[in-house]
């Protein structure tokens, strides 16, 4: 969510939830609020990794060095004035890029360009996928979904119980109580990789399921998320996890997986 004036606000949603965002709070918006649906405006590029602030500096005059992470400005980037963050999916130092479509093309070609002066590489939705697993950011529809709650998915450090909002009441009495499951982060043994559901079990007992898992190439061993009985997230706790109707121990590891990601 970006503040982009005293009264106004830009979300960025998940493509493939668009409508269902839209409509949810569409169908919660108060007088004199006004909401637009502008994703067909924009185009979006991530610049991610330990040289996006000098591949970035090849394409504005922006003052990058000031700019902490998880803020955002309006400046000119390859000559078009846009939006960018220091922000990204990866847990690595970067910047993403606002496009307005009609200026896609040139800021493609000027990012590529840029990009390969400093070995910069195209990635796809794959290798996000693994580097924000590592660093244990949530992916919806996996990790969280209208079932979950910030607090269970271990988000609680976004949640401001000193104000209003819908659910409040069941995330404050959570806290308090503490939630019944944990989303943690499993090591586990062997060459064999954890998937979506697959079933996390405590002796002959189900107590959760994968909710996100693949073969970490940075830490070179099989990761995974999942959510597990309290009892058994603490870190150190050894559970199994079902695959392929073998068993396979797995040990909950304190987040994130990869501990030396690049940004600030």
């Amino acid at each position: 969510i970006y503040r982009t004036g005293e009264k106004s606000y830009l979300l960025v949603v998940n493509a493939s939830n668009l409508q269902k965002d839209f409509d949810w709070l569409n169908s919660h918006v108060e007088s004199g609020v006004q909401l637009v649906d502008k994703s067909s405006e924009f185009g979006l590029l991530a610049i991610q990794g330990p040289n996006a602030q000098q591949v970035m500096a090849k394409l504005t005059e922006h003052d990058l060095e000031s700019m902490p992470y998880y803020t955002h400005v309006t400046a000119v980037v390859a000559g078009v004035e846009l939006l960018f963050s220091r922000t990204g999916y990866t847990g690595e130092d970067g910047f993403e890029i606002y496009i307005p479509t009609e200026h896609c093309a040139t800021l493609w070609k000027a990012v590529t360009e840029a990009g390969a002066q400093h070995s910069m590489e195209l990635i796809g939705l794959g290798a996000r996928d693994t580097l924000r697993l590592e660093m244990k950011m949530a992916l919806y529809g996996n990790d969280i979904d209208k079932d979950t709650t910030p607090i269970e998915a271990g988000l609680g450090w976004i949640v401001n119980l000193d104000t209003d909002f819908i659910g409040k009441d069941v995330m404050a009495r959570q806290k308090a109580e503490k939630p019944s499951r944990r989303l943690v982060c499993f090591e586990i043994e062997g060459r064999v990789v954890p998937r979506h559901g697959h079933e996390i079990f405590d002796g002959d007992q189900k107590i959760g399921q994968v909710t996100s898992g693949t073969f970490s190439p940075s830490l070179k061993k099989p990761i995974a998320l999942g959510y597990v009985a309290r009892r058994k997230a603490k870190i150190g706790s050894v559970v199994e996890l079902s695959i392929r109707d073998k068993r396979f121990p797995a040990t909950v590891v304190k987040p994130p997986f990869y501990k030396n990601a690049s940004h600030r």
